[in-house]
C-alpha cells in the first residue's frame, strides 16, 4: 500500500556530537541557521522543560492513529527523539502515560507530536521529553497506514532520519545531519558572545551605541543632541 511502509534509517548523528549540541540554547542556534528554521510555534513541551536532544527517528501517520507510533517505539534506539508528523490535528491523542512510560524504559530520548496528547498532567511532572500542539482525552485508532523513516516537516521545518532534533523551553529545531558539525562552531561562537555582553550588563558596561546607528542608516529621524 502507498504510504504504508517501514524504512530502514541510513544515518544518524553521533552521541558525541548530541552531547556537544546540549550545551547550547536552541535560540543561539537558530540564529546561527539564519533564523530559518523552526517546528512551529505550536509545539510545546509538555514535560517539566528537561533539554530534549538525539538523532531524529521519524513517523508520518494517519491524523488520529499511532499504529506506526507504536511500531517506532519497539525500533528506536536508546537515544533516539521519535518525531511524529500526525498533520496536526488535535481531534485525539496520539500518545499518553503508557506509551511515553514505555518510551522512557527504553533509553529513548524524547517524543514529539504533531498533533495531541493525553495524560497532560502526569507528562508535565515528568522529565522525559514531550512535544506536541495540544491536549484531548479522546483516544487514537490503530489502523495505519504510515510511514517511518521518511521525510517529515514540521511547520515547514524537514526533518530526515537521522538529523538532530533539540528542544527547550523556547520550542523545537532540526540541525541537518550534513550541516551539524559547522552549525555547531557557529552557534558555539555565538553563545560565548552573549555570555561576554551579559558579563558587561552585570559590569554595568554595555555599549548601545550601535542602536543610534542603525537607526540613522535606515534614515530613522533623530533628536538633536543638546
Amino acid at each position: 500500500m502507498i504510504g504504508f511502509e517501514i524504512l530502514s534509517r541510513k544515518r544518524a548523528v553521533s552521541a558525541e556530537l548530541v552531547e556537544k549540541f546540549r550545551k547550547l540554547p536552541v535560540a543561539n542556534i537558530s540564529d546561527c541557521m539564519s533564523r530559518m528554521a523552526a517546528g512551529g510555534a505550536r509545539l510545546r513541551p509538555m514535560h517539566d522543560g528537561t533539554l530534549l536532544a538525539g538523532p531524529a527517528l521519524t513517523v508520518r501517520t494517519r491524523p488520529g492513529d499511532n499504529l506506526m507510533v507504536h511500531k517506532a517505539l519497539g525500533l528506536a534506539q536508546p537515544g533516539d527523539v521519535i518525531v511524529v508528523d500526525a498533520g496536526g490535528d488535535l481531534t485525539n491523542a496520539i500518545i499518553g502515560e503508557i506509551m511515553t512510560s514505555y518510551a522512557e524504559s527504553r533509553g529513548i530520548a524524547g517524543i514529539i507530536i504533531n498533533g495531541a496528547i493525553r495524560d497532560s498532567g502526569t507528562i508535565r511532572r515528568s522529565a522525559f521529553p514531550v512535544y506536541a500542539a495540544g491536549v484531548t482525552h479522546r483516544g487514537p485508532y490503530k489502523d495505519g497506514p504510515g510511514v517511518i523513516n521518511g521525510t517529515v516537516a514540521l511547520d515547514g521545518m524537514t526533518i530526515e532520519p537521522g538529523d538532530l532534533i533539540l528542544g527547550d523551553e523556547d520550542g523545537l529545531l532540526c540541525i541537518p545531519f550534513d550541516q551539524a558539525e559547522e552549525i555547531y562552531q557557529k552557534a558555539s561562537a555565538k553563545h560565548a558572545a552573549e555570555e561576554v555582553t551579559l558579563a558587561e550588563i552585570a559590569a554595568g558596561k554595555l555599549n548601545t551605541s550601535w542602536v543610534d546607528a542603525r537607526l540613522q542608516e535606515l534614515g530613522c529621524a533623530l533628536p538633536a543632541q543638546k
